[in-house]
């Protein structure tokens, strides 16, 4: 079942929000270390205090069943880089068609929400095809579940979407009409920080 995703004009989290959501990134940093082997904590925690809008964004992603992480930091501009690391698509983001366009072509039995509109409801982005592969390197997801990717304009122009998932020891992406949508496809999102 699709979460509503419930924004305010500020974006803002109370210190009690803010204080929960630090203590649950900690826990899955230091329980993960494998996704980021010379990133310090500290550091992160840092930037993420320093920006709360991204600090909403990564609450929305944990609301919604993604447990974010840390899987990069870019060197150039200093971001830390959050996927949704959760074992499956997301909980909460499931049962969504790709992006509006899909979601108006659709006569009957629509979905109640798209992929492309609820990542940037949340201040994210779809995982690319090249993402996906990278945090399927990081561990095994998407074994029972599937999830959007960010899809290419000619294939989209063309009425199709892509997603990925792990099978047979292997990562696929595959293509589909991006109106479709399944109780265990949602979609995984990326935030810079």
């Amino acid at each position: 079942m699709i979460q509503s995703i419930e924004t305010t004009p500020e974006k803002e989290l109370s210190p009690e929000q803010q204080e929960s959501l630090l203590g649950t990134l900690k826990v899955r940093f230091t329980k993960n270390m494998n996704r980021h082997p010379d990133v310090e904590w500290n550091t992160v925690q840092a930037r993420l205090e320093a920006n709360g809008e991204k600090l909403w964004s990564l609450y929305e992603m944990e609301r919604t069943g993604g447990e974010p992480d840390v899987v990069g930091h870019d060197q150039k501009t200093g971001e830390y880089i959050f996927y949704d690391c959760s074992a499956e698509s997301p909980k909460g983001r499931r049962s969504c068609c790709y992006d509006r366009q899909a979601l108006e072509s659709r006569k009957e039995n629509k979905p109640a929400n798209n992929a492309v509109d609820m990542a940037a409801a949340m201040g994210i982005k779809l995982l690319t095809e090249e993402q996906y592969g990278a945090l399927q390197k990081l561990g095994q997801f998407d074994t029972k579940t599937s999830s959007w990717v960010e899809t290419p304009a000619e294939i989209r122009k063309l009425g199709g979407a892509l997603f990925g998932d792990y099978r047979y020891g292997h990562v696929f992406i595959y293509h589909n009409g991006a109106e479709s949508y399944y109780a265990a496809r949602g979609f995984r999102g990326s935030l810079r920080v």
